[in-house]
């Protein structure tokens, strides 16, 4: 599985620079000198002149992070062999991704990655089946289950230790024990 840890956004001066839109908790370790990314398929930005007239560019499948820095409390990368504005503009919108096989597992028992938990039965304490993590939502106040229904709605579950007790990740099921009504928004 595929897991986004970051999006190219406009480039940053004239030497190939670009901010990027962190989605990962470790930017440090994703976006040091030497680590290799490797591009969604499904991103694909509008072709820009690059390497000559009439020679579109393409996004390179992987990229390798030349340097990383933070600039105004943005992330700014520079990608080895992306050398001027343009090319860097033909980078906009490409998601930066790792295999989730790369990626270790949190060392604290009470903390998850996302795709940990995708997928797995949400069940109350009594048993009764609720529907399935469709993914999780990151909010200001807190991180938000959403839980896909039987019937096909949706719900969203504070994932807070008040109402979601227990991650059990062998048994493929997270508990939830929702206050009264919180299902039927």
């Amino acid at each position: 599985m595929q897991l986004v840890v970051g999006r190219v956004g406009k480039p940053h001066g004239i030497r190939g620079e670009v901010t990027v839109e962190v989605r990962t908790d470790e930017p440090e370790a994703r976006f040091a000198p030497g680590a290799v990314l490797s591009t969604e398929p499904g991103a694909v930005p509008p072709p820009a002149p690059a390497d000559g007239p009439g020679v579109p560019f393409r996004v390179p499948a992987k990229l390798t992070i030349e340097q990383a820095r933070f600039h105004q409390g943005r992330l700014l990368v520079a990608f080895d062999g992306i050398l001027d504005r343009n090319t860097a503009e033909a980078l906009r919108g490409t998601l930066l991704v790792v295999d989730s096989a790369d990626v270790e597992p949190p060392e604290d028992p009470e903390e998850f990655h996302d795709h940990q938990l995708v997928g797995l039965a949400v069940v109350t304490p009594a048993g009764e089946h609720l529907g399935e993590v469709a993914r999780i939502d990151h909010a200001p106040s807190s991180d938000l289950l959403v839980l896909r229904r039987p019937e096909g709605r949706t719900a969203l579950i504070p994932f807070v230790r008040a109402i979601v007790p227990e991650v059990d990740l062998a048994g493929g099921r997270v508990i939830v024990d929702p206050p009264a009504g919180l299902l039927d928004l």
